[in-house]
């Protein structure tokens, strides 16, 4: 059964940090494009991060660029988004999801149930 589960959303304050986990099972991560996306309230979804096939190359949102770090475990079966100095507009539902291919926004691929971030003093 192909399964992603993220955790590790929360309450910070502007500034803060959090890391968030997405455990896969059912299937390798390395063979899958590995994406991070997230919805704010009242906007559209959108891409975050998407790491390519076997650990290759991240790329990241301009937004998030140096703020947001992508890496993964040893056991190659969770994947992490390292995120700091977040922001108000950071706040959003947060979900990572895989690709046999490439990272696509339209709801394509295994996607998780999302975890919330919210940013707020």
């Amino acid at each position: 059964q192909v399964q992603l589960v993220e955790s590790g959303g929360g309450l910070v304050q502007p500034g803060g940090s959090l890391r968030l986990s997405c455990a896969a099972s059912g299937f390798a991560l390395e063979y899958y494009a590995i994406g991070w996306f997230r919805q704010a309230p009242g906007k559209e979804r959108e891409g975050v991060s998407c790491t390519s096939r076997r650990g290759g190359r991240t790329n990241y949102v301009d937004s998030v660029k140096g703020r947001f770090t992508v890496s993964r475990d040893g056991a190659k079966s969770t994947v992490y988004l390292q995120m700091n100095n977040l922001k108000p507009e950071d706040t959003a539902v947060y979900y990572c999801a895989a690709f046999i291919l490439d990272c696509k926004v339209d709801g394509s691929g295994y996607w998780g149930q999302g975890t919330q971030v919210t940013v707020s003093s």
